[in-house]
C-alpha cells in the first residue's frame, strides 16, 4: 500500500463509479456494492487512489439517484449497509479510500422530511424548505439549473397549499440551508458516514449552498458559513478528510470556496475543462494559458479537481457563443449530442473520433496540470455513449468488462439491465472492453495505468509551482511544474500536424513518459513533436 502525506488527495487519481452501471454481482441487472468490491482488484491495478461513488441512497430514482429520500441508508438494488461497509473496508485494505456524493441542495419529494413539511405547517420541517403563497416572479439570476426541461423554480403542491422552491427539478425541492436546524441534520449525515469509513464527501452544488434562496432578497450575510462548518466538523471526525466542491463559477470567486483554507479542499474544475476542451477542438494552446492565469492559487494543502470528463454533461457554457460554436462543430455536430443549451452528452472517446492519440494527448494534459486527475469509470478503456438513452444517461452506460454476454456486467436478461449497453461498433463492448485491454500491452488500458503511476513518481506534477513557458507555436503547450529544486517539463502538440518549438531551457533533458526528439540550439532546446504529441521530461 503506498503511503501518503496527510493531504492525499493532492496526490492521488480519483476515479468516478456510478454504483448501478459497474459490475452486478447477484445477477439482477443492477450494479451493487458486491460486484464494486469483486472488482477492486482492477482498480488497484490500474492504479487509483481513490474511488468517487455517485449517489447511492434510497430514492425514487428520477434524477439518478440525485434525489435523495434517506441520507443514512443504501438504495436495496445495490445492497446493504453491510456490503458498503464491507466495500470501503477491502478499498482500504488496497490503499484505495472511498469519497462519497453528498446531496443537500435539495431532497426528494418523496424524504419524510418534505412529506411532513407539506402536511403540516406548523412541523418544524415545514421550514427544512422555502415556501411562497403565491407564485413568486423568475429572477434572472436564479433560473431553472436544466433549461428546457423546468421552466420555473416554484412549484405548486395541492397537499400544502403552498409553493416551494426548487432550482433542479420541481420534484426536487430545495432545502434552507440558513436554517440552524437543516445544518445540524447535515452535521449527522456527515457523521454517519465518517464513521462508516468514508475519506470525504463530493459536495453536490456548493455554488448554490453559498447563494440566497426563496424569496430572500440580495446575498447572505455569511454565505460561506456553513461551508466553513462542514469543513470544521469533518476535520474534527477525520483529519484526514476531503470535501471536494462542485462550484461552476467564474474565476474571480473560486477562491472564495478555498476560504482561507478552512473551506473546500479541492475544487472540480469546470474552468480548465471548458478552455482544455476549446483547445483540442481548436488546436490552440491559447486557451489553456489563458485560464491558467486566471485561476487563484489554491492555499496550502488545497488544489484543483481536474477532468475530461464526468458523469454529468460537458460543460462548456462559461465559454463566449463563438468558443461554443467552434467545441459543438468539433465535438457534437448533431442536436441530439447537446443538452441544457450549455453542454455536450458524450463520451470523451467519440468526442474524439476514436483517435488514440488525441486521447492520450488530452490525457498527458490532464495529468500533468497542476490539480488532482479525475478519471470517469471506462474512460480508462476508450468506452462511449448511448445517444438513445435520455439526458445524461448516455455516458452512464454499463461498464464493459468483456465481449460476453451483457458485456460481462451481469449475467440477468438483457431486458432486466439497469441500462442497456452500448450498441455502437466502434465502441460497444465487442470493440472496447477490460478482457480484451488486459492482456494487450499497448492497450490504452495499460496505457492509462502507466500514465497514472508514472504521475505518482513526480509529486512536482501534483504539487510543485506550474510556469507557463513560451512554446513560439500556437498549437504547442509547455508548462514546467517544480518543487524543492525538481522539475519536470511537459509540452503537447494538439495541433494536427508535427510541430518544433524552442524552449529557453539550457538543458540535456531525461524523458519520462511520451516521445519526442531533442536538439541544442545554444542556450536553448528544439523540441520535435509528432501530430498531437507529448512528452514529459526532467531538463
Amino acid at each position: 500500500m503506498r503511503e501518503k502525506k496527510h493531504s492525499w488527495y493532492r496526490d492521488a487519481t480519483i476515479y468516478s463509479v456510478d454504483v448501478k452501471a459497474f459490475r452486478d454481482a447477484n445477477g439482477d441487472g443492477v450494479g451493487d456494492f458486491r460486484g464494486l468490491t469483486e472488482s477492486l482488484d482492477y482498480l488497484s491495478r490500474l492504479g487509483v487512489d481513490c474511488v468517487w461513488l455517485l449517489p447511492f441512497y434510497p430514492s425514487p430514482g428520477r434524477d439518478n439517484g440525485y434525489d435523495v429520500m434517506d441520507y443514512y441508508g443504501v438504495d436495496p438494488r445495490l445492497g446493504t449497509l453491510g456490503d458498503f461497509v464491507e466495500f470501503v473496508r477491502e478499498a482500504e485494505s488496497r490503499g484505495i479510500r472511498v469519497v462519497v456524493d453528498l446531496v443537500v441542495n435539495h431532497t426528494s419529494d418523496q424524504h419524510p422530511w418534505f412529506r411532513k413539511a407539506r402536511e403540516n405547517p406548523d412541523s418544524k420541517h415545514r421550514d427544512f424548505y422555502l415556501w411562497a403563497d403565491e407564485k413568486p416572479d423568475l429572477r434572472p439570476d436564479r433560473g431553472p439549473i436544466f433549461p428546457g426541461e423546468e421552466d420555473h423554480v416554484w412549484s405548486y403542491d395541492e397537499r400544502a397549499d403552498a409553493y416551494y422552491y426548487h432550482r433542479f427539478y420541481n420534484f426536487q425541492p430545495d432545502l434552507n440551508v440558513a436554517n440552524p436546524a437543516v445544518r445540524e441534520e447535515v452535521k449527522r449525515i456527515l457523521g454517519f458516514w465518517l464513521e462508516l469509513g468514508v475519506a470525504g464527501f463530493r459536495i453536490d452544488a456548493a455554488g448554490l449552498l453559498t447563494q440566497t434562496k426563496g424569496l430572500a432578497e440580495g446575498e447572505l450575510d455569511d454565505p460561506h458559513g456553513f461551508l466553513r462548518e462542514m469543513r470544521a466538523f469533518v476535520s474534527r471526525r477525520r483529519s484526514d478528510a476531503v470535501l471536494l466542491a462542485e462550484a461552476d463559477r467564474p474565476p474571480a470567486e473560486l477562491g472564495e470556496y478555498f476560504g482561507d483554507g478552512d473551506e473546500m479542499h479541492l475544487l472540480l474544475n469546470f474552468q480548465l475543462n471548458a478552455r482544455l476542451v476549446l483547445a483540442l477542438a481548436r488546436g490552440e494552446s491559447a486557451p489553456l494559458a489563458s485560464v491558467l492565469e486566471k485561476l487563484p492559487d489554491p492555499p496550502a494543502d488545497a488544489g484543483w479537481a481536474n477532468f475530461l470528463r464526468n458523469l454529468d454533461e460537458l460543460n462548456i457554457g462559461s465559454l463566449t457563443e463563438a468558443e461554443q460554436a467552434d467545441v459543438y462543430e468539433a465535438f457534437a455536430p448533431d442536436e441530439d449530442m447537446r443538452i441544457y443549451d450549455r453542454g455536450i452528452r458524450r463520451r470523451l472517446a467519440p468526442i474524439l473520433a476514436g483517435d488514440r492519440d488525441r486521447f492520450e494527448l488530452a490525457y498527458s494534459l490532464l495529468f500533468s496540470l497542476p490539480g488532482t486527475p479525475i478519471v470517469v469509470y471506462g474512460d480508462e478503456i476508450g468506452m462511449g455513449e448511448d445517444l438513445g438513452q435520455s439526458g445524461r444517461f448516455a455516458v452512464r452506460t454499463p461498464m464493459q468488462w468483456s465481449d460476453e454476454k451483457n458485456a460481462d456486467f451481469s449475467t440477468a436478461d438483457p431486458d432486466d439491465l439497469v441500462r442497456p449497453l452500448v450498441s455502437d461498433e466502434a465502441f460497444g463492448p465487442e470493440a472496447v472492453n477490460v478482457a480484451d485491454q488486459r492482456t494487450d500491452p499497448d492497450s490504452l488500458l495499460n496505457w492509462t495505468s502507466r500514465l497514472i503511476r508514472t504521475r505518482d513518481e513526480f509529486p512536482e506534477l501534483a504539487r510543485g509551482d506550474c510556469t507557463i513557458l513560451d512554446a513560439d507555436h500556437p498549437g504547442v503547450f509547455a508548462h514546467a511544474s517544480t518543487l524543492d529544486g525538481d522539475t519536470v517539463v511537459a509540452v503537447h502538440n494538439l495541433g494536427d500536424e508535427a510541430a518544433t518549438v524552442t524552449l529557453a531551457l539550457n538543458a540535456d533533458p531525461t524523458p519520462v513518459f511520451g516521445d519526442a526528439r531533442f536538439g541544442p540550439d545554444g542556450d536553448d532546446l528544439h523540441v520535435s513533436l509528432p501530430a498531437h504529441g507529448y512528452c514529459w521530461f526532467r531538463p
